[in-house]
């Protein structure tokens, strides 16, 4: 009757579920009950809308995963990207029981605007952003990703744009879903390190050290990375004691053909990585980090593929999603209870039949069918025996009554 209803595990339609789930996706998990009872006048326990929330979740990454299965089986044809197409990745701490801390990675993905003229300078920004966040290792997150890289065409964009804070692990996320993809080091990463630098010398409060610090950095964004990296050079070389200016020259060395803003601006190309933070702030640390959160690590990724959901503006289609794989493990659960059911039954009517062989009569007596040409007369033990037929049953009880007259 669930089945052909179409109802979900539980004592909630799937209605109350799914509204239940979206704002528990939302706020904390005592919220979510209040809201609901506030709002459509049912009451829940907390620990139904953390179990609940937590089971859909589940539900989502499960479907996910097999999505990502089907693609690396099949290698369908991934639909066509946009000219020109935003890809971030970045991580976020979040809390574990037990007072661990462990690094949630995301995806931003969005289609590139034309740059407009914000307080006298050209800002590029991107639209349509989806994301695609996991608690997971790198090469993990590499291939999950697929399910989120492949829906948007990454593969077939014209330009790929892939704006991020030069990680090691990134640039092979970068190298495993579109290698010809333009690297540009976020712009205030690369500020923070020269700002660094210049604090060492000057101090972190110096009003020197904030001057040269303005002038590099105008230098860096309207010149590139040439016209920086001789001063740079010049101030780590001047400053032996300061081991630290040596590491910080060597990142930005390393990137350098990274950090040629002039140009990637000129192109029309976002510099800066603020999507992909945005999303950090609002797809995972507002949910959770917030005060007194701690979560257990298997339930960390449930709550993330809904919360991407969310932000993603994809809620009623990742929701049909979680409701038809639930609704294909209760049609599997019960097939297999069938199967075990007729399997036990199998089982009891050949023990029965096998112990009726082995206590018959029939067995127990040699020459118990009659020979040819002789009459057949049951055995002593045979049940006919046991049992009178009917009219011997009427003749005795009649000749009783007669005898009692």
């Amino acid at each position: 009757m669930d089945e052909e209803l179409g109802l979900l595990s539980g004592s909630l339609t799937p209605r109350l579920q799914k509204d239940l789930t979206r704002l528990g996706t939302r706020l904390t998990f005592r919220e979510a009950a209040e809201e609901l009872a506030a709002l459509l006048q049912v009451e829940v326990s907390i620990s139904t809308a953390r179990r609940l929330t937590e089971s859909h979740g589940a539900a989502y990454v499960a479907v996910q995963t097999a999505e990502v299965e089907a693609i690396e089986r099949q290698m369908p044809l991934p639909p066509k990207g946009p000219d020109k197409q935003l890809l971030s990745v970045d991580g976020a701490m979040v809390p574990l029981v037990g007072g661990e801390w462990a690094e949630v990675k995301t995806l931003a993905l969005g289609v590139i605007d034309e740059p407009v003229e914000e307080k006298g300078e050209l800002v590029v920004h991107a639209r349509g952003l989806s994301y695609f966040s996991r608690l997971t290792d790198a090469d993990t997150f590499s291939r999950l990703a697929l399910v989120e890289t492949h829906r948007r065409g990454v593969e077939t964009a014209d330009q790929v744009i892939a704006v991020n804070d030069g990680a090691v692990w990134i640039q092979g996320f970068i190298d495993y879903h579109r290698a010809d993809a333009a690297r540009v080091l976020d712009f205030p990463h690369a500020a923070e390190y020269i700002s660094a630098m210049g604090a060492a010398v000057w101090g972190p409060d110096s009003i020197a050290g904030a001057e040269w610090f303005a002038t590099q950095r105008h230098c860096l964004k309207h010149q590139g990375a040439g016209a920086v990296l001789p001063e740079l050079r010049t101030l780590t070389t001047a400053h032996p004691e300061l081991p630290e200016l040596a590491d910080k020259l060597a990142y930005l060395e390393k990137r350098e053909a990274q950090m040629q803003y002039p140009d990637f601006q000129a192109r029309g190309w976002p510099i800066a990585s603020g999507a992909v933070e945005s999303g950090n702030k609002l797809v995972v640390e507002a949910r959770l980090k917030g005060a007194g959160m701690h979560w257990a690590r298997q339930h960390v990724n449930p709550m993330l593929s809904l919360r991407n959901a969310l932000a993603s503006d994809r809620w009623s289609e990742s929701w049909s999603q979680i409701a038809a794989h639930h609704h294909r493990q209760k049609q599997q659960q019960s097939q297999a209870r069938r199967q075990q059911r007729l399997a036990e039954v199998s089982a009891t009517v050949a023990e029965v039949k096998s112990s009726a062989l082995l206590s018959s009569p029939m067995h127990s007596v040699p020459n118990a069918h009659p020979q040819p040409g002789r009459r057949y007369r049951p055995p002593l033990r045979h049940p006919w025996r046991r049992y009178p037929h009917p009219k011997a049953k009427r003749r005795s009880s009649s000749q009783t009554s007669c005898a009692k007259k």
